[in-house]
């Protein structure tokens, strides 16, 4: 493409009509951007319009265009072609900065966020410059500009907040600190002096202060990983001043806003993060700052009133005192009772009220709620800051605090008795406190691991909570409802069973309340409560004690899918898949109805796949539903395929991009299912798998490969007679997925299921090519995940086709090839073979080459005969070597493959362990020594000689055991 003002208009108006509400203009739009972003100048073109063009809209549209054109394309994947061409990189790195600089601040954002993508990659080995040209805008004295610098530096040193240490990570530190630790830090001085100058301009403020957040943050990025030696000889100017900003309040920057943190807050409360950083990890530098901070903070939550608008900033300080009060050599500063007291009291209990934000959450915003309360991204909560600071405290002095706080729940208990329907809200805190106290460690899956012995949990879960959930009226109080279910979910093994079991008819009862929070946590509940384990690792509830529910909990469950706001709930999603799961055969007789259901719900979200988890459950359950009916009658597999079959074959050609890999793996699920050769349905759709498209998208890939290998092992004799044709297709993938180093090992899974089910005849001719094809990656790129899928892939043809057959494929390669094979890959190598079926195939397969194959007695091969029985007994007996190359660590793609295909997506589509050996081996060692037996019947006196002279004592005296266990003897 042209850098030229046809092409610009052209692309003006394919970006005006992305923007157009109407879906029959919008999505051609959107498909012809996509099909011109490969070109060059493409990228340039979009830089041109946003610097360019006279309409406002057009610029922030190509900017949002170009930030996700990078996104996607600007990682160079190994294996796969660099979509963007270098002289466009280079283009775009030598303009992006002044560029974004020269923009209005929406525009900046967006190419703000372009430079840290390109800087992921890119910063420092292929954009060394990039520091010292934001460092010199500094020097501008215009803040737009500034800040502009600041904003791009923070997105691209965050990640120093996440990365593991390295040396390449200190290196990039280290470089980044000698150009940047000074610039900053007189920036700092000079926008602190700033603010003392323009104290009565409030625009003028408005711009220092974001200033001194954005500094406030890239502090934090830079003292992350280690304190630097440039902060710690500079410690004085950035704490005092910190110190300074924390006790300042200034009228014109309080905002009316009673939601929406002003600057004042937001950097107040990332200035509590840095001192929280420091008190933390550099405690003994930080000591002699210590208690300054902790009195102005102390004050700071003191003064701070309920409003929305000052969480994250009283959560930031509640945070900042909790990881204090755990450190050993502060704890003196907490020790007095009057201090735990006055914590309690001015701290704690207030910032554990259910306020009118909250309640509004509950009942306008209930998934935000859901998420904060039950998933724990409720960081900046202040409920959660209180209940850390209760944790923390608790490490030093659990007697004192429990007993403060005892009389705070008693208290408010009898307050809410006195009144219930107006004092809800004392009960609903004395819940909270009572979680908070009790609780000292905590896991997502397995609730509280560990409790405080001083508060008697089961006592209040009979006095408190199943009272609320006994009431006959399921949306009275949703609140105190919604904690008493939280209370079962979290302290599930601290309650005993006999207790839990009396809650589970209710919390089903629960399912059909009207707040979305209330039916979720019932669902969520009853789904952790499915999933405990009891003694010997089985379910803690069997199906039988849940069998008088059966009824009930499914028609509850679905009917809850109706209620408004949860038709795509996951969490009732889920509950539904764990109790096919726990339930097993009792949901037989309702299948019909559950399948329907289900298949409705399909049908209506591939409309617009939004909900990931949701979607993920759907398909886990509908694989459920299958097996388990399936299981008892096999034959039922003809009503799934009916039931389902329109859906998917709607999902697949409206291309939902999302399904496709679940349907494959749901139609793998149905095709295994069935005894005898393949359904004419499905071979209707087996050319359509061959399709490159298909493949070009990696979710796609371990779906489909595994739907293939079904199509082999169910239907090869078809395929051989009905689509012969469709072979070198066939082959086709195989040899594309051979080619990347991420997907080799799928490509082995489908040419080990066709060399294992395909009639010896249908593959004759392309035998040679396809081993010509694995020496020529050999060469290219010897990766030990490869190495370890070959060796299961000869030693898996050794057993189908002969030994003699592999000898001649190699031999007729090239002359002498079988004996390089042995020496340099099958003898060296067989040791890194993992799985206990891999294992087996190789052992079978190297027994078969010692004692079927002629060469191996009486030509140049001979001399590897006793290395290789050598390296076989080592596969036996020693452990798996599972080193790795250096170079070869970042493979990071399933770095262990099977013989099987293991796809992450449906547990319950899982396919189960195939062993192509079976039952024609049991034993691989003795195997090994009937095989030795027959052989030396063959040529006596060859093999014990062979075997004496050249065998290290070790291996001889396992040898010697497998022929004892096998009850023969070498002759």
């Amino acid at each position: 493409m042209e850098l030229s003002d046809a092409n610009l208009q052209t692309l003006t108006e394919y970006l005006k009509k992305t923007l157009d509400p109407d879906p029959a203009i919008r999505r051609p739009a959107e498909k012809f951007l996509e099909s011109v972003e490969g070109n060059q100048n493409y990228p340039l073109l979009l830089l041109t319009l946003l610097e360019k063009s006279q309409d406002n809209v057009i610029k922030v549209c190509a900017s949002v265009t170009f930030k996700n054109y990078i996104k996607r394309n600007w990682r160079i994947v190994e294996d796969e072609p660099n979509k963007i061409c270098e002289a466009d990189r280079v283009a775009i790195k030598a303009n992006i900065v002044h560029l974004m600089l020269s923009s209005p601040e929406q525009i900046q954002k967006q190419l703000s966020d372009a430079i840290s993508i390109i800087g992921r990659e890119d910063f420092p080995q292929k954009w060394p410059d990039l520091l010292t040209e934001m460092v010199n805008r500094f020097q501008s004295g215009d803040f737009h500009v500034i800040n502009g610098v600041l904003r791009t530096a923070h997105s691209l040193f965050k990640r120093y907040r996440h990365e593991f240490k390295s040396n390449e990570l200190w290196t990039e530190i280290k470089l980044v600190l000698d150009a940047f630790a000074l610039p900053l830090t007189n920036l700092f001085k000079a926008t602190i002096e700033l603010c003392s100058t323009h104290a009565n301009d409030a625009s003028a403020l408005r711009i220092l202060f974001s200033s001194l957040i954005l500094i406030s943050k890239l502090f934090y990025s830079l003292n992350f990983q280690d304190l630097p030696e440039f902060f710690e000889d500079n410690m004085e100017t950035w704490m005092d001043n910190f110190h300074t900003l924390l006790t300042l309040d200034n009228k014109l920057l309080q905002t009316d806003d009673e939601e929406e943190a002003g600057l004042l807050e937001l950097l107040k409360s990332q200035i509590c993060d840095n001192a929280a950083l420091y008190a933390q990890k550099y405690d003994e530098e930080f000591q002699r700052y210590l208690p300054r901070f902790v009195t102005a903070i102390w004050n700071l939550l003191v003064t701070t009133g309920q409003e929305v608008k000052y969480d994250l900033l009283v959560s930031n300080a509640i945070q900042f005192l909790a990881s204090v009060c755990e450190r050993p050599h502060y704890k003196n500063l907490f020790e007095d009772q009057n201090t735990l007291t006055s914590i309690c009291e001015k701290v704690i209990v207030p910032n554990m009220e259910f306020r009118a934000a909250d309640e509004e959450a509950f009942e306008d915003n209930s998934e935000e709620y859901i998420r904060r309360d039950l998933e724990g991204s409720d960081i900046d909560t202040r409920r959660r800051a209180a209940c850390d600071l209760v944790r923390g405290l608790c490490k030093f002095f659990e007697g004192p605090v429990t007993g403060i706080f005892s009389g705070y729940v008693n208290s408010m208990l009898q307050e809410y008795a006195k009144n219930p329907s107006v004092n809800w809200k004392h009960k609903d805190a004395a819940i909270y406190l009572v979680t908070s106290l009790a609780s000292k460690a905590q896991t997502q899956k397995h609730g509280i691991t560990q409790a405080n012995e001083l508060v008697n949990l089961t006592e209040f879960f009979v006095n408190h909570i199943l009272p609320d959930l006994k009431s006959a009226n399921v949306n009275e109080f949703p609140v105190l409802k919604a904690d008493g279910i939280k209370y079962i979910m979290i302290f599930r093994n601290q309650v005993p069973k006999e207790h839990l079991i009396v809650s589970i008819p209710l919390l089903i009862n629960h399912l059909q309340a009207e707040s979305i929070v209330v039916h979720t946590y019932a669902a969520h509940a009853l789904e952790r409560l499915f999933t405990m384990r009891g003694p010997n690792n089985a379910t803690l509830f069997t199906a039988a004690e849940i069998a008088p529910f059966v009824e009930i909990l499914l028609t509850n469950l679905f009917k809850a899918l109706t209620l408004p706001g949860s038709s795509e709930n996951e969490y009732i999603m889920k509950a539904i898949m764990r109790s096919f799961s726990l339930l097993q055969e009792a949901i037989i007789p309702y299948i019909a109805t559950l399948i329907t259901q289900l298949t409705q719900k399909l049908l209506a979200v591939s409309k617009n796949p939004s909900k990931p988890h949701f979607n993920h459950y759907m398909f886990e359950a509908i694989c459920l539903s299958i097996r388990i009916t399936c299981k008892a009658n096999p034959a039922a597999v003809v009503n799934f395929e009916e039931a389902l079959f329109l859906a998917f074959t709607e999902i697949l050609q409206n291309d939902v991009q999302e399904f496709i890999p679940y349907v494959f793996q749901v139609m793998s699920l149905l095709l295994e299912t069935h005894k005898n050769d393949i359904p004419s349905s499905y071979m209707a759709l087996f050319p359509h798998l061959l399709q490159p498209v298909l493949w070009e998208r990696t979710g796609n890939i371990p779906a489909l490969v595994r739907l293939l290998q079904a199509f082999l092992e169910r239907g090869s004799n078809t395929i051989a007679s009905a689509a012969a044709d469709k072979i070198p297709g066939l082959l086709g993938v195989f040899q594309k997925l051979i080619a990347s180093k991420a997907n080799d090992h799928q490509g082995f899974y489908l040419l080990n299921s066709i060399i294992e089910h395909m009639p010896p005849e249908s593959v004759d001719q392309y035998r040679k090519q396809i081993f010509i094809l694995l020496f020529q990656r050999l060469q290219n790129s010897k990766t030990t995940k490869f190495i370890k899928s070959f060796l299961v892939f000869i030693n898996l043809y050794c057993i189908k086709y002969g030994a003699l057959a592999l000898q001649e494929i190699f031999d007729g390669i090239q002359p002498k090839m079988f004996g390089m094979v042995l020496e340099k890959i099958i003898i060296p190598e067989i040791q890194k073979v993992s799985g206990n079926v891999e294992k087996k195939i190789c052992a079978v397969g190297i027994t078969k080459l010692l004692t079927e194959c002629p060469p191996m007695m009486d030509t140049e091969y001979t001399k590897l005969w006793t290395p290789l029985l050598q390296s076989l007994i080592g596969l036996f007996e020693l452990p798996e070597d599972d080193t790795i190359p250096d170079e070869e660590h970042f493979i990071d793609i399933e770095d262990t493959p099977g013989y099987q295909t293991a796809f992450s997506q449906l547990a319950f589509a899982g396919k189960k362990e195939h062993d192509p050996v079976g039952q024609m081996v049991n034993n691989p060692k003795i195997h090994l020594a009937q095989s030795l037996h027959k052989l030396s019947t063959a040529c006596p006196g060859r093999v014990p000689s062979m075997v004496s002279t050249s065998l290290n004592a070790e291996a001889l005296q396992y040898l010697q055991g497998y022929l004892q266990a096998a009850s023969v003897t070498l002759l």
